[in-house]
């Protein structure tokens, strides 16, 4: 038998795979680079606007003006410190509180001399009546005594809810405790009669 080693050795070789194109490997890196320029280029020009809205909402931004005379300013601010306003001064004699107090029942004795004084807390004021029933029902759950008394002003008709009166200031301030410890607001009233 006889063979042929000369077709053997020609068939036996394999063949060398295909190569790819550089090229395409190069496009593709350069749009990935490029992708890269575009977002640096959108994030520094963001940085830098946003750099120069914060310049601009600095005090004293606009630019006038020679530093030494901003520093006398600076200086003279910072010796002077401002006064300080009191308005209360003015506008708290000016305001007026119109309460009118729940009928007390009529004392028997007519002859005292000196008019006796009270204490009352006004316990809420409501434009609705139900309102004003449901704050009375709170207090009534406290065991206290609260009563509601319609008032017509120039602003229209509100319900207040009212406690006491209270011939000591102990007694109110036992009933102030109770309503403070249900976060219920009270305003004290001094009547006197």
């Amino acid at each position: 038998m006889s063979r042929d080693y000369a077709k053997k050795s020609s068939s036996s070789r394999k063949k060398a795979p295909a190569r790819r194109k550089p090229a395409a490997r190069g496009k593709s890196a350069n749009q990935r680079i490029s992708g890269w320029r575009w977002y640096s280029a959108g994030l520094l020009s963001g940085l830098f606007l946003s750099f120069l809205l914060y310049l601009g909402t600095l005090p004293g931004g606009s630019g006038t003006g020679s530093p030494a005379g901003s520093v006398e300013q600076a200086a003279e601010q910072e010796q002077a410190p401002p006064k300080p306003r009191f308005d209360f001064y003015t506008v708290l004699p000016e305001q007026s509180i119109e309460v009118e107090a729940p009928a007390a029942e009529p004392s028997r004795n007519t002859t005292s001399p000196a008019p006796k004084s009270y204490y009352l807390l006004q316990a809420g004021s409501f434009r609705q009546r139900e309102d004003a029933d449901r704050r009375r029902a709170e207090l009534l759950l406290l065991g206290l005594e609260p009563s509601i008394e319609e008032t017509n002003g120039e602003n229209g008709r509100w319900f207040r809810v009212y406690l006491g009166p209270f011939d000591s200031r102990s007694k109110m301030s036992r009933a102030r405790s109770l309503t403070a410890a249900q976060n219920i607001d009270t305003l004290l009233l001094k009547r006197s009669g």
